[in-house]
């Protein structure tokens, strides 16, 4: 049975879906590296996004990355961004909602005392069609603000 979209998601009906691509990955502390991904964004009629993306090494297949969490619009043209990353950090961000734009940084980070320590995030997620793309720049371990992650992904019916 279909659950009715909440008109608060109305500007976000672009993202719902599975997506599944390939995106790589550079940063000056690690080598640079390719991965598949895939990314559901779904609702329940409440008004949030719920968001699970998934990655794996195209070479190996072995799991790379995972992370979940939710959407949620914040009024006018605001969305805020809450997620859990599996290799310890916790993610608040804020951001914009332009078209079919979504432009993110984060607000607050928290990590366990084992996870690699992470500064600041900042996302951008855009669909053209029936593909979407995003680029995350991220500053950890000691690095400024600088890309991190790019992939295109296309959406599966």
């Amino acid at each position: 049975m279909a659950v009715e979209l909440h008109p608060a998601l109305e500007p976000f009906a672009f993202l719902l879906g599975r997506w599944v691509g390939e995106g790589q990955g550079r940063y000056p502390t690690i080598d640079g590296f390719t991965y598949g991904e895939e990314a559901r964004y779904q609702h329940s009629g409440k008004p949030v996004i719920e968001y699970a993306q998934r990655t794996w090494s195209l070479d190996s297949g072995a799991a790379l990355h995972g992370e979940s969490g939710f959407l949620r619009p914040a009024g006018s043209g605001l969305v805020e961004l809450v997620l859990a990353h599996g290799f310890g950090i916790a993610e608040v961000s804020e951001g914009s909602i332009r078209g079919q734009r979504l432009e993110l940084h984060s607000r607050s980070l928290v990590s366990t005392p084992t996870a690699k320590a992470v500064e600041r995030l900042a996302r951008a997620i855009e669909v053209h069609g029936s593909e979407l793309e995003y680029r995350i720049d991220m500053a950890a371990v000691g690095q400024p603000l600088q890309r991190h992650l790019e992939a295109r992904l296309r959406r599966q019916s």
